[in-house]
């Protein structure tokens, strides 16, 4: 009970412009860069990223992403970056473009640049990368042996993009508490380092992360879709991918993300977003832990209020058999899922139950407003 461990990046920078200020961080760490960077981001922001390196006096060579963190990817990246004997990689981009990057630096110890140029998830502070097949279905966790030495992220740069990915970050980032405290009644451990208990850190950093939310997120959602740079949508980018990502590092992931996982072998469920799927999957954990109606109804309400699924019609699961529910189920419950960091009971029938539920909830409570 003694036991406890901390972990997260070295630095954190968020701050309006700082996409042209990235090879001011990286001459820090060599002279040296490969830059992964998405297709479109590439496109758009290419001149004034490559402008940032050189301006900083180091070279770097810029290589697109595939577009999937999967293993041909890692390798083909990898490959370049032997052939440039680069000091450091740089990942700009979503979510599999910065796992892809931890996973080539990781391959040679690089040093690590991490440029989300989304608010969509909690990947971009961790030392985990998840690894995906070729087709888009979960493969695995990678644990890494260190952290990004910097995450940097422009605001200006987040709120140009689709409104969709910053809810969707807001859905990754809801599930941040609940599971820190599902992992800390269940006495399961974290992710650093091997695996520990959970420090006060982690679950207050998990809480504020929670507090956020309810405070900024609806109002943060409607000055993005206005392309407005508020004080809410700041405090949204931060709990998104700072205060999410040290959470559920230090506490631990339970139910919702395993929900995430099994789903994730349907092909109906590939469009959606890590977040949609997971904000999903915190409302099957509340039903599973049999949390309060008051509980419930605050996490129905938010997903509602700013457009995330509450129904499996919304998941694109709403025609899918019950047979296909069934295996997504027991992938959910495989042997190295997060789903059994809980006190809930657990089977396939009681995580259908608990799906079938929150479906049928959501769309009662739909009903009742049209009515």
């Amino acid at each position: 009970m003694a036991e406890r461990a901390y972990g997260g990046c070295a630095k954190y920078i968020q701050r309006d412009g700082e996409l042209d200020r990235i090879g001011q961080h990286a001459a820090t760490l060599g002279t040296s860069a490969l830059l992964i960077v998405d297709g479109f981001i590439l496109e758009r922001y290419g001149e004034r990223l490559h402008k940032s390196f050189s301006d900083a006096g180091v070279e770097a060579a810029a290589e697109r992403f595939g577009g999937e963190c999967w293993t041909g990817e890692v390798e083909r990246l990898s490959e370049i970056a032997r052939q440039n004997t680069v000091q450091m990689i740089v990942g700009v981009g979503g979510g599999k473009t910065v796992d892809t990057a931890k996973l080539v630096a990781m391959e040679f110890g690089l040093r690590l640049i991490i440029v989300p140029t989304i608010a969509s998830s909690d990947a971009p502070t961790s030392a985990i990368a998840m690894r995906y097949h070729e087709n888009g279905s979960t493969d695995r966790s990678v644990y890494l042996p260190r952290h990004p030495d910097f995450v940097i992220i422009d605001p200006k740069v987040v709120i140009e993009a689709p409104v969709r990915f910053l809810v969707a970050g807001m859905g990754d980032a809801l599930t941040t508490w609940y599971e820190a405290r599902a992992n800390r009644d269940a006495g399961t451990k974290n992710y650093i380092a091997g695996g520990y208990r959970a420090p006060i850190a982690g679950l207050a950093i998990a809480r504020q992360c929670h507090e956020t939310l309810m405070n900024d997120g609806r109002a943060a959602k409607i000055a993005a879709e206005n392309g407005r740079l508020t004080p809410a949508v700041q405090n949204i980018i931060e709990a998104n991918t700072l205060l999410s990502g040290l959470g559920f590092e230090n506490c631990g992931c339970s139910i919702a993300h395993g929900f995430h996982n099994g789903m994730s072998i349907l092909p109906e469920t590939h469009s959606m977003l890590h977040g949609e799927k997971a904000a999903y999957g915190v409302l099957v954990l509340l039903v599973m832990e049999g949390r309060p109606n008051e509980e419930i109804e605050e996490a129905f309400s938010f997903c509602e209020d700013i457009g995330l699924p509450t129904t499996l019609a919304d998941l694109g699961l709403g025609n899918t058999s019950d047979d296909d529910l069934a295996r997504g189920a027991r992938a959910a419950l495989g042997d190295n899922e997060p789903t059994h960091s809980t006190t809930a009971e657990l089977s396939v029938e009681s995580l259908l139950a608990a799906i079938y539920t929150v479906d049928a909830l959501g769309r009662k409570r739909r009903e009742t407003v049209i009515r």
